[in-house]
């Protein structure tokens, strides 16, 4: 049954053994659905995270597609037009069960603009990558990537540590709010600044920030200390980060690591401009959105102009994402592009060998059964460091949010045996229920955004898209149970383009079938895709692993 979930009471969290489907597959895809709006920022309007990504176009889609997940046999597939279901189709027993496609709008119509008003109009919604997917398991499923990075840096310029460091950064919304408990947990002291007081308090409720300051002063003082403790912390500040950051390098203060997790890439609905408030904003959303895109550019240049003093002064400053940026340089700064996006800059040979955010989802609601998978990982792969050492943290730091989830950088082959490994233990009877497969779209084959996942390739072929289309054809010819393809990224439109797979292992022999080809074939792609560019990992990847890569000459 549904457990209660005190952070939205009209969404409970999905579980329990009673089947509302005709099969596990079904049934899996709709607890995903119901877990995304569980755990979702604002669930009454059906959005998961990151300002506009949602999980249904509108209420009626959302019923619709429950009614069909229901009601639908194993040969017959759902499809997904921007969050709305347009067709059951009959296919086959080995098809996937639900094929999406989310805001991909015409290149040359390909302006946040005109997203805008075809939203407006109810014509598309934006997937936000794994929002309208239903792959979101809540701020852990960033958690694993903010800290694999910061340890990156620890590596690269702090000789291994981060302790006694201050890492200085801002959002604290669906994907920023993993960034205290990562920094916490890479051992450094975290300020995280956040315009909405409410985001703050459930960080905070939730174990994610340690602390919330009253103001700058005082939030100044406590990262002093704990810097000079050598204590690892996470302290909140309620504040507009274009002034703050300003505010802080006038001071003196230079931070030992500077990013942001705003939502930049949303200039209407997500970023909030300095000088006003969260009213002021909401109604310009919907009189006055000119003015606000407007405004909301201004205060970004502000914004990494402030990073870009950081940088100059001796932090380690990188762009994580949000394509803060891309609206800076649109603004005017001419060298925003100075500071570095964070794929390249320290994730790129883990890309280059498909290693990425893989994640798993226990359907049945039950936490023990991610204790029984963890214990198989660490069995499994006890000289994979990154892996043990985050099952570890993980265990120690990481709450459940919603359906019992874990999220892991495995890679090519590791993934599949993984995945094998487990639907045995469900075919067995040692998992309370099967479990849900999934990774984050920003995966070696799965994305193409010049902006963050493909900035400065080897090879310049940063915005060829046509690597997560293969993705999406493939993982839907390799019966994967659910597959996307996403366009849009920061700005909604024009950004990037993605694919993304979700699998159900429900103990059957069909399922061993369908969870080898898909990952197997996924990470496969996403090595050849980094070969492709000419990247030496994945050489070496290819003649390690046999992957069977076709090259020219």
């Amino acid at each position: 049954m549904p457990s209660s979930n005190p952070r939205h009471p009209n969404f409970p969290i999905p579980g329990g053994h009673e089947l509302r489907a005709k099969g596990w597959r079904q049934e899996g895809l709709l607890r995903l659905l119901e877990n995304v709006l569980a755990v979702g920022e604002n669930p009454d309007q059906l959005i998961v995270y990151a300002a506009l990504g949602k999980a249904a176009r509108n209420w009626a889609a959302h019923e619709k597609i429950v009614e069909t997940l229901k009601a639908m046999d194993e040969d017959q597939t759902l499809l997904m037009q921007s969050g709305k279901p347009i067709g059951l189709m009959k296919t086959h027993a080995k098809a996937p069960l639900v094929i999406m496609a989310n805001c991909n709008i015409v290149g040359q119509w390909a302006k946040a603009e005109v997203f805008y008003e075809l939203e407006k109009k109810g014509l598309i919604a934006w997937g936000g990558l794994t929002a309208g997917a239903w792959q979101y398991i809540g701020s852990q499923g960033v958690i694993q990537g903010t800290y694999e990075i910061f340890m990156r840096i620890a590596e690269q310029r702090f000789g291994g540590s981060l302790a006694g460091r201050f890492i200085l950064t801002a959002g604290l919304g669906g994907m920023g709010g993993a960034q205290p408990l990562a920094g916490r947990m890479a051992g450094a002291a975290i300020l995280c600044i956040d315009i909405d007081a409410e985001r703050a308090k459930k960080r905070k409720e939730i174990g994610y920030l340690e602390e919330i300051a009253p103001d700058l002063d005082t939030a100044l003082q406590m990262i002093e200390r704990a810097v000079a403790q050598k204590r690892a912390t996470s302290i909140g500040l309620v504040g507009n980060a274009a002034e703050l950051y300003p505010e802080i390098y006038a001071r003196g203060v230079v931070p030992d690591i500077v990013t942001d997790q705003t939502s930049a890439h949303d200039l209407v609905h997500g970023y909030i401009p300095k000088g006003m408030s969260l009213a002021e904003v909401k109604r310009l959303r919907s009189e006055g959105q000119g003015q606000l895109m407007a405004a909301s550019r201004a205060s970004i240049v502000d914004h990494v102009r402030a990073m870009l003093a950081f940088q100059a002064s001796g932090s380690e400053v990188f762009d994580n994402g949000n394509l803060i940026r891309t609206q800076a340089r649109e603004g005017g700064v001419d060298n925003a592009f100075d500071i570095k996006i964070f794929t390249e800059a320290y994730l790129r040979p883990l890309f280059a060998r498909a290693i990425g955010p893989f994640r798993w989802m226990a359907l049945s609601g039950d936490p023990a059964d991610i204790g029984k998978i963890d214990d198989a990982v660490l069995e499994m792969f006890p000289d994979n460091k990154i892996v043990t050492n985050w099952i570890a943290l993980a265990r120690q730091h990481v709450p459940f949010e919603g359906l019992p989830a874990r999220i892991a950088w495995l890679g090519h082959g590791e993934r599949t045996a993984l995945a094998l490994r487990v639907n045995d233990m469900v075919r067995k009877g040692e998992l309370a229920g099967p479990i849900a497969f999934s990774r984050d779209h920003l995966d070696a084959g799965a994305m193409a955004h010049p902006n963050i996942m493909t900035e400065r390739m080897k090879d310049g072929s940063d915005a060829i898209a046509d690597w997560p289309l293969l993705d999406a054809m493939l993982l839907c010819s390799s019966q994967a149970d659910l597959v996307v393809v996403h366009s849009g990224g920061g700005g909604y439109a024009g950004y990037m383009t993605s694919a993304g797979v979700t699998l159900v292992a429900d103990g059957t022999d069909a399922a061993d079938e369908r969870l080898t080809l898909s990952l197997t074939n996924d990470t496969g792609l996403g090595v050849m895709r980094y070969a492709d560019a000419g990247y030496v990992e994945s050489l070496d990847e290819i003649a390690r692993k046999n992957i069977p890569h076709l090259p020219l000459g």
